[in-house]
């Protein structure tokens, strides 16, 4: 086994979802077949060999979703095509206000339930493509419990904006939690760092009143920023929760120092294990433009998380189209491995 072994399911690129809305205008959607093919030369520049994750038991998956969900998720595009004048993708045209409500049985209320936005289409390949990418972070979860110092899962579709009953963000199962809850497996307590540009809502909610599973996550500011509701520096939930926004724009020093406030804040909790949320999307070239770190940047956060000495499980959930995401994920996993 190398020393960072990489893994990626091929069937995760039958994926490719087409619609996403921003500000009342519709437009092509932004999680692409074509970010893992470039994460792919990222981790061959990186001089890492990339591994086929088998089909693992689902158990992790079904303790961190609710069955409804992952019946909608399987049955639900199915069940759209049976729906008079529905389009090629399931996209909600609403979405209500859970508290109080009634669970709906026709399909255009079940894909209102369980879409939190536009930006998660339910496509024909979808479910398959995403139990493939729990595949991946699972494969990468048993290979550190085997023993490999840290293991790299490149899941598509992401997964850190997917709550137990709700897709969101381009999100629909969430490997990191589901990566966590199969550590929590062989350890007591597990911490969860989430790097993303974006705030790991989904994940936050999961864990917020569990206190053996530490959430911290490092993200832009979201107050005017997605996922707007969460993310805020006052949601601490049983103690087990660090969340620490940056105003927009935020470069390398900034980025790092609150990486650092994080860290201490894991080795406080003492888990047995982490489970990096690594999204490359805080970089200055991301088409979101959230943060401005630089592409050297990830590998001082590699270096400085892997000093922590854990055993981790490296999840891939954001970065987008753009010419640095090749070189962004080879400046992370070169920095990590310089570090050992």
């Amino acid at each position: 086994m190398t020393d960072l072994p990489c893994f990626y399911a091929p069937e995760t690129a039958a994926h490719d979802p087409r619609f996403w809305m921003l500000r009342g205008v519709v437009m092509a959607n932004k999680e692409t077949p074509e970010r893992a093919d470039r994460l792919l030369a990222g981790i061959r520049a990186a001089g890492l060999d990339v591994l086929t994750p088998p089909s693992a038991d689902q158990a992790p998956m079904r303790a961190i979703h609710t069955d409804r969900y992952l019946r909608f998720l399987e049955t639900g595009w199915q069940d759209w095509q049976q729906a008079s004048g529905a389009g090629p993708e399931v996209v909600a045209n609403l979405h209500p206000q859970k508290a109080g409500a009634t669970y709906p049985s026709g399909i255009t209320g079940r894909a209102g339930w369980h879409m939190g936005d536009t930006g998660c289409p339910l496509g024909r390949d979808t479910w398959a493509a995403a139990l493939r990418g729990v595949d991946t972070a699972l494969a990468a979860a048993d290979a550190v419990m085997a023993g490999a110092g840290a293991a790299y899962a490149l899941c598509r579709p992401p997964g850190h904006h997917a709550d137990a009953d709700t897709a969101g963000g381009h999100c629909f199962l969430n490997n990191s939690a589901i990566a966590a809850q199969a550590l929590r497996g062989r350890h007591d307590r597990v911490a969860i760092l989430d790097i993303d540009v974006h705030h790991g809502n989904g994940t936050q909610a999961i864990f917020f009143d569990r206190a053996d599973v530490l959430t911290v996550s490092v993200h832009a500011d979201p107050d005017n920023f997605y996922p707007f509701y969460l993310g805020h520096a006052h949601e601490t939930g049983y103690g087990a929760n660090l969340n620490l926004p940056l105003p927009i724009g935020s470069g390398d020093e900034a980025w790092l120092a609150a990486i650092d406030q994080g860290l201490a804040r894991i080795r406080d909790f003492a888990p047995g294990a982490l489970v990096l949320a690594l999204g490359l999307d805080a970089h200055e070239n991301d088409p979101f433009r959230g943060l401005r770190v630089t592409t050297p940047g990830f590998a001082r956060a590699a270096a400085r998380i892997r000093a922590l000495g854990l055993p981790t499980v490296i999840v891939q959930e954001g970065g987008y189209l753009s010419e640095d995401l090749t070189r962004n994920l080879a400046s992370f996993l070169g920095g990590w491995i310089e570090a050992g």
